[in-house]
């Protein structure tokens, strides 16, 4: 059965634009199958009927229009869609997934989508793509398209929308079509943040010299959840956890803060990792007019024009210690958790604006009185950024992978 072109959306409000989008898709070379998640009744019915959608959401079409509850309506058509795009991904017959719409529609495809894997191409044509995504990508691939006006008939502008948004997924779908030569590397998940970026450099320089190929992620919250996602999608073989400041901004309330499942999903699939506490002592924030009034009277650098650190306080260095350490003890996985006594951060060592012996005893004191045995605990006297901090880290995981992986060996430069 051939792979086709998802188009996932509302005929009842939007049958104009979707046949449009289709249109164009098809005269690419793509086959498309469009389900429809209107509640009520249009002139095209869809590949995948809105009743098929309502049923796989639990309701019925007829329930969902006597009710009249359009927030009722969205869930159901949100679920119902769910389960089919993932039923099609199942089934391998999914070469990209097309959407659009104002906060319901984007909210039904979105939702879809984050069931498609990694790789297959994604997009929504959205109202709000120009506000805050994170809502509807989380961590996967997903690109938003602004549609700058309504999406509300086909005219001048919103058809130039449109039709690049089209030609754009049907590109991508061509490309993963075209087989290029590369190497496949075992892939290793790291953490980072600028003033961990010396650190994390070194020891992806060693790992990839060692044959492997480090993904980096930005732990800004999403950056971190999307290393758990693909950890548990199997496409992770080893962890470099260095940067693990997105447990801060979780307790202190910044904008930075991961999902529960942090730190946590590595152990449970068996996967050896490296654990370090790099940029635990900062919280972000936005600009500095919106960090919040009850943190008035504490310490802060001002990292750039729309980014305010806090530093973070000896009792919150203990409480954030017990957290990564009972996380870390749940680990099934080899697991190595180094502490950098001298500065956890550029900003954290001698001389620096956030430079605190007293909050790196009680982020240590916080761990070691949490870290259950089986768990390894290294203490070097180096800050974090040192060159043989990173080597220690590099070499830590190379250990751990040779049980896993054949053929890795240590590599100091």
């Amino acid at each position: 059965m051939s792979k086709k072109v998802v188009l996932v959306g509302s005929l009842d409000t939007k049958e104009k634009e979707f046949l449009y989008v289709k249109e164009i898709i098809e005269e690419s070379g793509h086959e498309t199958l469009l389900i429809n998640t209107g509640v009520y009744e249009s002139s095209t019915v869809g590949d995948i009927l809105n009743k098929e959608v309502a049923l796989a959401g639990g309701s019925s079409i007829e329930e969902l229009r006597n009710k009249e509850d359009r927030g009722f309506a969205v869930a159901v058509m949100t679920k119902g869609a769910n389960a089919i795009v993932k039923k099609l991904v199942d089934e391998d017959r999914v070469a990209g997934v097309f959407g659009m719409g104002g906060t319901a529609g984007t909210t039904v495809g979105a939702a879809a989508m984050k069931n498609v894997p990694v790789g297959i191409p994604k997009l929504i044509v959205s109202t709000v793509a120009s506000g805050n995504t994170r809502p509807y990508v989380g961590e996967k691939d997903i690109m938003m398209l602004y549609s700058i006006v309504d999406i509300a008939g086909i005219n001048s502008l919103s058809a130039r929308i449109l039709r690049n948004a089209a030609n754009a997924l049907s590109g991508m779908v061509k490309g993963n079509s075209i087989t290029a030569v590369n190497e496949e590397k075992p892939m290793i998940g790291a953490t980072m943040f600028g003033v961990t970026t010396p650190c994390v450099n070194k020891t992806r320089e060693i790992l990839e010299k060692n044959g492997f190929d480090v993904l980096v992620f930005h732990a800004t919250g999403a950056g971190g959840d999307a290393m758990e996602n693909l950890i548990n999608d199997g496409f992770i073989q080893g962890v470099v956890d260095i940067t693990t400041t997105e447990l801060a901004d979780g307790l202190v309330g910044g904008i930075f803060s991961s999902s529960e499942q942090r730190l946590e999903v590595a152990g449970a699939m068996g996967i050896p990792q490296v654990v370090s506490v790099g940029a635990l002592d900062m919280v972000n924030f936005g600009p500095s007019e919106t960090v919040p009034e009850k943190f008035k009277d504490r310490k802060f650098y001002q990292h750039n024009p729309t980014t305010t650190l806090m530093r973070t306080t000896v009792e919150e260095n203990y409480l954030l210690g017990g957290i990564l350490a009972r996380k870390l003890s749940k680990s099934h996985s080899p697991t190595v958790v180094i502490f950098p006594k001298g500065g956890v951060s550029l900003l954290d060592r001698a001389g620096q604006p956030f430079d605190g012996m007293e909050e790196r005893e009680a982020l240590y004191t916080g761990i070691k009185e949490n870290l259950a045995p089986h768990i390894t605990f290294l203490e070097v006297e180096e800050d974090i950024n040192d060159s043989r901090v990173s080597s220690l880290i590099a070499n830590q995981l190379l250990d751990l992978l040779k049980t896993k992986i054949g053929g890795v060996k240590n590599a100091n430069s």
